[in-house]
């Protein structure tokens, strides 16, 4: 019987936790079982075994994969002079407001994390809070730390706009909640909306 090697594995863990991403921000964290979750992957449920004792263990490894997905691109607007306000206007848009599934886990997720264990609380905590002080650091270059609590606040708008522009069924109310988003950021830092 041939035995994996080390990269073998790693991939295999990276392509479940990728496909749980999708499929927990399109579902819900209790959406799906460990099978389907696995299905997804290609893998079969023994294969969960090998990597992780629990569901709630895979769906912190996700969490943590999907805000460090945010931070590296929040890290890689950090020298464009309009980055800030283009991941605002990216992140109120209806294409992230419509794609779930490929979109932020805050909007998706965040009111499931309140209700969830401890572990997956406590990987949630440490990404967004990483999160924020990428975000700060975008938002002011050059004094980033000063910032954590300015970017918090501008968090709570994205993904509380994010998620109210999700559960109004009419287009142009939506619309409009994204819009009051954007600009509620902008008043909040003094920015020019466009």
């Amino acid at each position: 019987m041939a035995r994996y090697g080390r990269e073998h594995k790693e991939e295999t863990r990276r392509r479940m936790v990728k496909s749980a991403g999708r499929r927990l921000k399109k579902d819900g964290l209790d959406g799906s079982g460990v099978a389907t979750l696995m299905a997804d992957a290609g893998l079969t449920n023994g294969a969960f075994y090998a990597h992780f004792e629990s569901k709630d263990e895979l769906i912190a490894a996700t969490i943590t994969d999907q805000l460090q997905e945010q931070r590296v691109l929040l890290r890689g607007l950090v020298d464009e002079p309009d980055g800030f306000m283009r991941f605002v206007h990216g992140y109120l848009s209806p294409g992230h407001r419509d794609d779930a599934e490929n979109g932020c886990p805050s909007g998706a997720l965040l009111d499931e994390v309140v209700r969830s264990s401890p572990v997956i609380r406590r990987a949630y905590s440490a990404g967004i809070l990483g999160v924020a002080d990428d975000l700060a650091a975008l938002m002011a270059p050059g004094a980033p730390a000063a910032g954590r609590r300015r970017a918090l606040g501008c968090i709570a708008v994205l993904v509380g706009s994010l998620q109210l522009a999700r559960a109004i069924d009419d287009p142009h109310e939506s619309e409009a909640v994204l819009a009051e988003g954007v600009r509620a950021i902008s008043a909040l830092l003094a920015i020019p909306p466009d």
